[in-house]
């Protein structure tokens, strides 16, 4: 008999909302690692300076992986390693300078290149990198979403992990992709590499890097190789396996340690997008052709724009010939939020990805001449050259009469050049570029009022930041109420904030591809991430400006389709034999429910919840599928045979012929969606799923949580499980009562398996049609 599972709410809410670390023992965590830290530079410092009276051996700190189970055993092993390459133990001793053993199993000593290229060799070994400082210390977006440095790794499967990423180039240059340390890369890498214009080629860390450009013309704003000339391809290469690079930062902001998901895996890049042109269809399938080709685990696709369908969109049909050879596509959700029915890359192969906020923004100080002070949010790197500027609104300020309507939004060529010098200038948002307008006539800075984007920070040229609606009135009537108005804009900082929340400009469901198909799958950080940039672009990339950085900071759902594609490699890395279905299901299963009071859209906001990565390591069961899987729901979702043959690459395909797809959505997917329309009695779904064991012995009990008008019915309410890889299946019968409101409306339940061990979590979202 199934034991049933009380005060299910209480249970649930207390686990899934748990955070990863305790301040107190993040606190303990910290000042263990501090001292550790300290002894390590310490150690270092003396080894350097020992070092200098000779030349052919240096310091090298060798990695073995997880924590060990003692200190004496690592130390044991340590030294056993050493007397291998160095020829006893005698010499061994002699050589080893520190044994590494509470959070980490590592030793430093001091070698030759021969014995630490065989010591890399080995298999016990994971990677020996020459004598470099890590501050422990990382950037706020994998921390937050619970996978710190001190993460439990695999790390001689994670550097055979090789990640493919469809973008705008990358920066080889970039401290963030240096191969110190690493080998060789995987045997069974057959990726291709050459030197090209601005390219100096590939290393241990960037494996592969190609550019597609096949309609033949140059892009006189761009360079025909793999160079990054835009930045957008350097920062999500780094976001998903970048090193650890310390004391990054945009100009003191984001200080810490910039890493990706999976540091040690190795990068494939495919350069598609262009910055005149864009990404043609014909170049991403090209480059799906060759990653696949390649043997890239991952790939990666921070790009938008109108899907087109299943089977005929460039993105949809490149991810399904990946998918044939076991590779699961990430890809974003889009930046057209916070609009309904706006996503791009829902095909139900993908692993579509929304962007979600952290529990940091970056924040201006404005003082008005009056004393009072307001609060705006942006990206502004300069401090004050002077303690108070005149403040003018652009409305007042205009080139001329015609002008005046422009000259509120600052558009260019509306403001008054003379009337602009040396003064801050407020204005309406109404686009990007207003603080450009601005400095290129004298002025000193900007103060722009919007309704919009106010949850991501807009780096600016110039001093500016950007205010509420509400403020901006403030300002404005503040200016209007003194014949001398003045003002100072301070130097941004970071503060904390509540989070996580959905973006608001990422893209929101229902799946204009399907209404049986829940999108997007996941939320992950896509706010204000910082990570490596190109010195080839400005950081606004507007006229005039001169600032240039190694580190950036960028919000969109590019940014947050790495953070999900770097744990796509994390789990591949401990659980290589995986399918993609399988990864992804994992992702979804133990993804953290965010709450509905803060996302008003739900589900079609952040789909399974956000991130949640070591969580995924483990989920207990995962809703498995293959290509024939996928094949049965386009049939029922009527597509013809003929169509489905182009996409599976096939010469014909009848789907009478095919066992059907059961079930209201005819897919053993992860969540469940139902569509009803108003009027109706009653909307029934029956759902059929099978969850494969990928855990030990268990039994596992299901527990519904529905809305009112909403009732769910599973059968069975248990499963046992006794060995690894067995499948159970079990049916869901969702009714819906139909909704007063004639409006658009989000109805959200779940489904939770639950063992004591593992919770596998649904979503199911009930939503109704407009008329």
């Amino acid at each position: 008999m199934c034991y049933q599972y009380k005060a299910w709410s209480s249970m649930k809410v207390t686990e899934e909302f748990q955070e990863p670390v305790s301040m107190a023992r993040m606190r303990f965590l910290c000042s263990a690692l501090t001292c550790q830290l300290l002894l390590l530079v310490l150690i270092l410092i003396i080894l350097n300076v020992v070092a200098s009276g000779d030349e052919t051996k240096n310091f090298y700190i060798v990695y073995l992986g997880a924590s060990p189970l003692s200190k004496d055993s690592a130390v044991q092993k340590h030294i056993a390693l050493l007397s291998y390459v160095k020829g006893s133990e005698h010499d061994a001793k002699e050589s080893m300078i520190y044994s590494y053993t509470k959070t980490f199993n590592a030793f430093a000593a001091k070698l030759s290149k021969d014995e630490a290229d065989m010591l890399q060799e080995m298999d016990e070994v994971v990677s020996v990198f020459p004598n470099r400082y890590h501050k422990l210390h990382t950037t706020r977006s994998w921390d937050f979403i619970g996978l710190p440095q001190t993460a439990r790794r695999k790390l001689k499967m994670e550097r055979n992990i090789v990640v493919g990423l469809l973008d705008t180039g990358i920066t080889p240059q970039s401290e963030s992709f240096k191969d110190d340390g690493f080998g060789p890369p995987p045997s069974k890498w057959k990726g291709t590499c050459g030197h090209f214009a601005n390219f100096s080629g590939c290393n241990n860390k960037i494996v592969g890097a190609k550019y597609f450009k096949l309609d033949g013309t140059a892009d006189p704003a761009d360079i025909l190789s793999p160079i990054d000339v835009d930045g957008h391809g350097t920062h999500t290469s780094s976001t998903l396996a970048g090193n650890l690079v310390p004391n990054a930062s945009l100009y003191g902001l984001a200080k810490g340690t910039a890493r990706g998901a999976v540091p040690s895996a190795r990068i494939a890049i495919y350069k598609v997008c262009w910055a005149s042109s864009g990404c043609a269809d014909m170049d991403i399938l090209a480059a799906f052709d060759d990653a696949a080709s390649d043997g890239v685990d991952v790939i990666s696709v921070s790009i938008g724009g109108a899907t087109q369908d299943f089977v005929t969109d460039s993105i949809s049909v490149g991810a399904f010939h990946a998918l044939k050879k076991g590779i699961i596509t990430v890809a974003s959700a889009g930046n057209e939020g916070p609009s309904l029915g706006s996503l791009s890359n829902y095909s139900p192969w993908l692993l579509t990805v929304a962007a979600s906020g952290i529990d940091r923004q970056f924040t201006s100080t404005v003082k008005l001449g009056n004393g009072r002070r307001v609060s705006g949010i942006g990206i502004n790197a300069f401090e004050p050259k002077e303690k108070i500027y005149p403040i003018v609104s652009g409305a007042d300020v205009p080139v001329n009469s015609q002008s005046k309507e422009g000259a509120r939004f600052c558009y260019d060529n509306t403001l008054d050049p003379g009337k602009v010098k040396g003064r801050l200038v407020y204005c309406i948002l109404g686009q990007w570029g207003a603080d450009s307008v601005v400095r290129g006539i004298g002025g000193i800075g900007t103060i722009i009022a919007s309704e919009q984007y106010l949850d991501i920070a807009q780096i600016f040229m110039a001093p500016a930041t950007m205010v509420n609606g509400t403020v901006g009135e403030t300002i404005d009537k503040y200016i209007h109420s003194t014949r001398s108005p003045s003002a100072v804009i301070y130097k941004s900082q970071a503060v904390k904030i509540s989070a996580p929340f959905v973006a608001s400009f990422s893209s929101r469901g229902p799946n204009p591809g399907s209404q049986h198909l829940l999108k997007p799958d996941i939320a992950a950080p896509g706010v204000d991430i910082l990570a490596a940039y190109t010195l080839l672009k400005s950081l606004t990339g507007l006229k005039g400006d001169t600032q240039h950085s190694k580190f950036t900071i960028m919000s969109g759902t590019s940014m947050a389709c790495p953070h999900v594609a770097g744990v796509a490699a994390y789990v591949k890395s401990f659980h290589p034999s995986w399918s993609a279905a399988a990864i992804k299901s994992a992702i979804m299963t133990t993804a953290k429910p965010m709450s509905r009071r803060v996302n008003n859209d739900a589900e079609f906001a952040y789909g399974a919840g956000q991130l949640n990565p070591t969580r995924a390591l483990n989920p207990g069961l995962v809703y498995d599928m293959d290509e024939m899987s996928y094949i049965q729901f386009l049939c029922h979702e009527g597509f013809s045979g003929s169509s489905i043959a182009l996409l599976v690459g096939a010469k014909s395909l009848n789907c009478s012929s095919l066992l059907p797809g059961l079930g209201y959505d005819a897919l053993n997917y992860p969540s469940m969606q139902l569509s009803m329309k108003n009027g109706r009695p009653q909307t029934i779904g029956v759902f059929h799923r099978r969850v494969t064991n990928v855990g030990p012995p268990s039994v596992y009990n299901a527990t519904i949580k529905a809305p009112q008008g909403v009732e769910i019915t599973i059968k069975p309410t248990c499963l046992f499980f006794t060995r690894l890889l067995q499948k159970r299946s079990f049916k869901v019968v969702v009714k819906a009562k139909p909704v007063a409101s004639t409006t658009f409306t989000i109805l959200s339940a779940s489904l939770v398996w639950k063992s004591t061990r593992h919770t596998v979590r649904s979503p199911i979202v009930i939503y109704s049609l407009r008329d």
